[in-house]
Formats: C-alpha cells, structure tokens, sequence
C-alpha cells in the first residue's frame, strides 16, 4: 500500500458519491488509500481488497509476535525436548 497523497486522495463525500466510478478505478490503479470526508473532517478510508488483505495479514502477524514476546517475557516457555515429549504424549492419547 502506498502513502496517501494529500492532494489526490482526499475526497469529499458529496464528490465521492458523485463520480463512485470513477474513484474505483482510481483507487485500482493508483492503489492509493481513498480518504473520505464528511464536514471536513475524515469519516472514512477506502482500501484496495488487496491493500486490506496485506493489513489485516500484518495486524496477525504483530499479534502473534507480540504474544510471543509476552509469552517468553512470562516465562511460558518450553525447550525443544519438553516440546518432544508433550508432542509424543498427545498423539499416544489421539489427540493430534
């Protein structure tokens, strides 16, 4: 995803609406995030369903790393022997 471009990404709702096409397509080519406004003020972001995908892949990521962190810093660990063996006895008891 590309940074917004203040002069080109900025839109009014009531334009918005307007020309929907129109910044649909922009929105394909340029795959620069759409801000909406409404009274002047941000009331929306349009996103590419590519552009969503990546965030909401990197959010997952970052949580996973950061309960990872959280993890290690709590001392919820194991070594890679530990690991083994409850492996083994999970599948012994069909659970994998």
């Amino acid at each position: 995803m590309r940074t917004i471009s203040i002069s080109n990404d900025i839109v009014p709702i009531a334009e918005f609406k307007t020309n929907i096409s129109k910044w649909f397509k922009t929105l394909q080519t340029s795959r620069h995030p759409l801000i909406i406004t409404q009274n002047s003020k941000p009331a929306g972001v349009l996103l590419s369903p590519s552009d969503y995908d990546e965030l909401v892949y990197r959010k997952s990521f970052l949580d996973s790393v950061e309960k990872g962190i959280a993890d290690v810093e709590g001392g919820r660990t194991q070594t890679t022997d530990e690991l083994r063996k409850a492996l083994r006895a999970r599948r012994s008891a069909g659970n994998l």
